[in-house]
């Protein structure tokens, strides 16, 4: 399995922090938040090779960082250099499974959140519901509710639709950026963005791909720390105590 981890944004509301250096290496507590992210994952042995699209502007601060770990990590660059010629994240998906000819289930994960639950729990609910699957949360805020993923459930999980960022959320079931593709369903992303998929949201994929396809939506068993601005940065330094559970 490749864990493919989306490092290609700007950070533009972290600014100046993060004006000239990418948001995913900053540190919480004693590491990085990659690699708070890569370490535990590699505690399974379940990934074979992590890869990090990066844009232009901080493939070289990726590659460094690479260099630091044990595990093989592929740096990929996909040529942006501003905010605004970013791919989004669905093209830079399927920019680096053209670029590397992936042919492999995909862990797929944004790269500037930390979590105090290890993600192997879900590689694992993925593996028994042998579908693509993504994660679930319960936002009891409106107003967060319409910048976000939302789903529609059955009661096996199964989602029954799934929307981002739609002015009138029909649950409060928000998705976190953490997903898993089979093999098969990694295939279709270009499909995806042909059928006219949206492509900055990395979950605009599966709101696409629930409409072809069965997909499963676990409850997400802890915590997400969300950095999306200065202020929520120092309260997760403040705040955060590692992986829990």
């Amino acid at each position: 399995m490749k864990c493919l981890i989306l490092a290609a944004g700007y950070a533009t509301r972290l600014y100046p922090l993060t004006e000239n250096f990418p948001k995913p290496l900053l540190t919480v507590g004693d590491k990085t938040i990659l690699d708070w992210l890569v370490d535990d994952i590699d505690e399974a042995s379940l990934v074979d090779e992590y890869i990090v699209i990066s844009n232009h502007k901080f493939a070289n601060h990726f590659e460094n960082w690479a260099k630091t770990k044990k595990q093989k990590v592929t740096v990929v660059d996909d040529g942006t250099d501003s905010n605004e010629t970013r791919l989004g994240a669905v093209k830079d998906i399927q920019f680096a499974i053209e670029k590397l000819n992936l042919d492999d289930d995909m862990l797929v994960i944004a790269g500037d959140n930390v979590l105090d639950f290890s993600l192997t729990k879900f590689v694992q609910y993925a593996k028994e519901k042998n579908t693509s699957c993504i994660m679930r949360y319960f936002e009891p805020d409106d107003k967060k509710l319409l910048k976000s993923g939302v789903v529609t459930i059955d009661e096996h999980d199964k989602i029954l639709q799934m929307t981002e960022k739609s002015p009138t959320p029909a649950t409060h079931w928000c998705c976190p950026p953490f997903y898993y593709y089979t093999k098969g369903d990694a295939k279709l992303v270009q499909k995806g963005i042909d059928s006219g998929c949206g492509t900055d949201a990395p979950g605009s994929y599966i709101a696409w791909l629930c409409t072809q396809t069965i997909v499963h939506a676990m409850e997400m068993p802890g915590k997400r720390y969300d950095i999306g601005n200065l202020e929520s940065y120092e309260k997760v330094k403040a705040e955060y105590k590692g992986i829990t559970q």
